[in-house]
């Protein structure tokens, strides 16, 4: 199982950050040692005194494919989460500016957060709405019609590199709203489709 990632995907978060927005999917990846199900806590690593919350969709891959052509890309997801890539900002200004690859910054212990499943169904296809809460306060808002690179062409791109196997998660992009966490933070996420009484994604930080 392959945790892969988008990053820079809505133009408002590049700019957040002063990054330049791409014109090609900036991939990286994930250990699957970084997944947090279940809704257990995540526990701030000693390693970084600036962890960030970005919240984005999940796509879970559902069939074998390599060289994916764009007509038949929809075929190879039916269910969408939501997760969070914890990111440890300082870590990843530190090697940005040696030129190093960052994957300690992304890829540690417990850094993707992610929710149970539901069928794509059962959200607007034409554009996901969610949001994404910090201790009651909604910090993030998103809508996939923003995403500069769509679903689609995204498991088309990548799957020129890697290829796709069942059970694979994609990391879709965050919207602009990071931010920092801190122990005793509570994170909640939500499909505003959905209206359900208890949120879709839960995270506490110890």
């Amino acid at each position: 199982m392959k945790i892969i990632c988008i990053g820079r995907n809505y133009r408002d978060h590049a700019k957040e950050l002063n990054n330049p927005v791409p014109k090609k999917p900036l991939v990286f990846m994930k250990p699957p040692s970084a997944l947090l199900i279940n809704k257990k806590p995540f526990y701030y690593p000693d390693f970084s005194s600036n962890i960030h919350y970005e919240a984005e969709v999940v796509l879970k891959i559902t069939k074998n494919g390599k060289y994916v052509q764009p007509a038949f890309a929809k075929d190879y997801f039916a269910e969408v989460a939501l997760g969070i890539d914890f990111t440890a900002r300082d870590l990843q200004s530190q090697c940005k500016e040696k030129g190093h690859p960052w994957e300690i910054a992304k890829g540690f212990d417990g850094s993707a957060v992610l929710s149970e499943f539901v069928p794509f169904d059962k959200v607007d296809q034409n554009g996901i709405e969610f949001t994404f809460s910090k201790n009651g306060e909604i910090v993030q808002r998103g809508n996939t019609n923003d995403l500069i690179f769509p679903f689609e062409y995204l498991i088309q791109y990548v799957s020129q590199f890697f290829k796709l196997q069942m059970g694979d998660l994609i990391f879709t992009g965050t919207p602009a709203g990071v931010g920092p966490v801190k122990p005793g933070d509570i994170l909640r996420g939500d499909f505003n489709q959905l209206k359900e009484e208890e949120p879709l994604l839960y995270c506490e930080v110890k």
